[in-house]
């Protein structure tokens, strides 16, 4: 074929796409490099964490990411290929212009990253990892060993790891990673690493082995509503989250499903506050989630909700369209703003029994915290609300949006509120979390000399000896005597803790999501205690 007269450029044409055939350009995000040339054979496999805990923040400083702050898998091992093929080392300059391959003696070799399974799930070794127990009413997680993973992230190429650890973890001081590093408890592309001025590269694989403790919970169990070939409905009780984030694993509904009633691969078709009970939907399959989610888009759903306010509502309905700002994304903190998102929430009261009122709720949007943000301005805030109804608000505790400091002021008075009460779970943080003047300023413990072992030439750079079995806790009879049962992690603050456990009945919540309906179904929880015209407050 002739084309322009020449055939010149045709031929040439023909014998780049020959010569490319093997290859292919793949644009790789968060490299420095961009798109870069690889084999085609290999396909292309993007620098994915694996095993990522569904809905947790992509980005280390938007969730308290805790012991290391890297991203959770349970497993200790990099991914394996889906095909198994003879490794090719990458090709790097000399100081000679000449290319050398990377791996060779006095150079790190930074293996490529793996590809990601589609549709990965929690396995039975994820829910081995520890068991529960239940004491004073609740659910507790005996503590276990567990790995925080994470590719290297495009930001932290060229850096040191000293910089990554003291700028994005923040759950620690920077001497608890050094003690770390020398205990070997953190390694770089599954090789321990003990000197934290070593440089990152692209693709560098990063894992932290940490002492894991979680959050007790209510031990109020998960109630099955229904559950069929496409869906399972569960009445969600308070204080539980829905899926692993933060400092929650086990002792989240997805965990306790996967554990206790064997549903496996499930995925949540909407969200509900760790401290909200009641209707919480799942489907079986991805196509049944995307069905659903195209009628969420659609607004083709209905939710109703039920409360318990401060105060006498108002007995005609009440439709409140104020918009709503995020003020903080970490505490999960908003407040009503003309600069926020809109939204629209209709509250009917259905009683009064002289000092507080049963509300029901129809949220016609789904902004965060919407009805507790709406309730808050309207001056019926629910009355255990540990965020919408507290002093950091100011004396109106913001009534019609009448908030007497700025954002900054309301978050550092919150925080240092929960501070005093020991209180910093309920808003999914802990110490680590807190402004550099609320945090604790004692870390002399990771100060400690823990002593490297002489290398030997046998023995180059022995790991400090540490046992990284956990020993099984009894329940405990009282407070604190769980620490004299079971071994105590030398690297591990919260074994240094003795904390108060919390009442039952302070991780609950009084708002409840009553009702669930869309096209062709409809779901309901009973309603709760709370929500009872017999029920008389402490």
């Amino acid at each position: 074929m002739w084309l322009g007269g020449s055939a010149a450029p045709v031929f040439l044409l023909s014998g780049a796409r020959c010569a490319l055939r093997g290859f292919t350009f793949v644009w790789l995000r968060g490299s420095p490099r961009g798109c870069r040339l690889i084999m085609a054979s290999g396909g292309c496999e993007a620098p994915e964490r694996k095993d990522r805990d569904p809905g947790c923040s992509e980005d280390p400083q938007e969730q308290p990411l805790l012991k290391g702050g890297a991203e959770p898998s349970g497993k200790q091992q990099l991914p394996a290929r889906e095909k198994k093929q003879a490794p090719v080392p990458a090709l790097s300059p000399t100081s000679d212009g000449r290319k050398k391959r990377r791996g060779q003696v006095g150079e790190r070799f930074v293996p490529p990253p793996k590809k990601r399974r589609a549709g990965v799930s929690f396995s039975e070794q994820h829910f081995a990892e520890t068991s529960y127990y239940f004491e004073g009413g609740l659910r507790k997680v005996r503590p276990y060993y567990f790995d925080f993973q994470t590719y290297c992230k495009g930001r932290w190429v060229g850096r040191s790891l000293l910089h990554v650890y003291s700028t994005e973890f923040r759950a620690h001081p920077l001497s608890f990673y050094e003690a770390a590093a020398r205990a070997g408890r953190l390694r770089l592309n599954e090789q321990p690493v003990r000197d934290l001025s070593v440089i990152l590269k692209d693709n560098d694989f990063l894992q932290n082995t940490v002492h894991r403790h979680e959050p007790p919970v209510t031990a109020e169990p998960i109630r099955l509503l229904a559950e069929d070939n496409e869906v399972v409905v569960v009445d969600k009780p308070s204080s539980m989250p829905v899926h692993p984030c933060g400092r929650f694993r086990h002792n989240t509904v997805i965990f306790v499903l996967g554990k206790e009633h064997r549903l496996k691969e499930l995925h949540p078709l909407h969200r509900l506050d760790r401290l909200t009970s009641g209707v919480l939907m799942f489907a079986k399959t991805a196509a049944v989630s995307e069905r659903i989610h195209e009628q969420v888009r659609d607004r083709q759903l209905e939710k109703e909700y039920v409360c318990r306010v401060e105060g006498e509502f108002p007995a005609e309905e009440v439709t409140c369209k104020e918009p709503i700002l995020v003020v903080s994304y970490k505490v999960g903190l908003c407040r009503v703003d003309p600069r926020g998102k809109p939204c629209e929430t209709i509250f009917q009261r259905l009683s009064y029994n002289g000092h507080s009122s049963v509300v029901q709720c129809r949220p016609l949007t789904g902004r965060t915290h919407q009805i507790r943000v709406h309730l808050q301005f309207l001056g019926h805030p629910i009355i255990n609300d540990p965020i919408y109804n507290t002093a950091a608000w100011g004396p109106a505790r913001g009534r019609g949006g009448h908030i007497p400091k700025t954002d900054d002021e309301l978050l550092r008075d919150l925080l240092e509120e929960h501070r005093a009460k020991q209180s910093l779970d309920v808003l999914d943080l802990f110490e680590g979390d807190l402004p550099p003047g609320l945090k604790p300023t004692s870390d002399t413990f990771f100060k400690q000399d823990l002593k490297e072992p002489a290398s030997t030439p046998e023995e180059p750079n022995q790991a400090v000896s540490l046992d990284l079995d956990t020993t099984e806790l009894a329940p405990r009879e009282a407070a604190g005597s769980e620490l004299k049962n079971k071994e105590i992690d030398p690297l591990c603050e919260e074994c240094r803790l003795v904390r108060q456990d919390p009442l039952p009945q302070e991780l609950v919540m009084y708002l409840h999501a009553l009702r669930y309906k869309g096209p062709g179904f409809e779901y309901s929880s009973p309603m709760p205690a709370w929500a009872q015209d017999d029920w008389k407050e402490d």
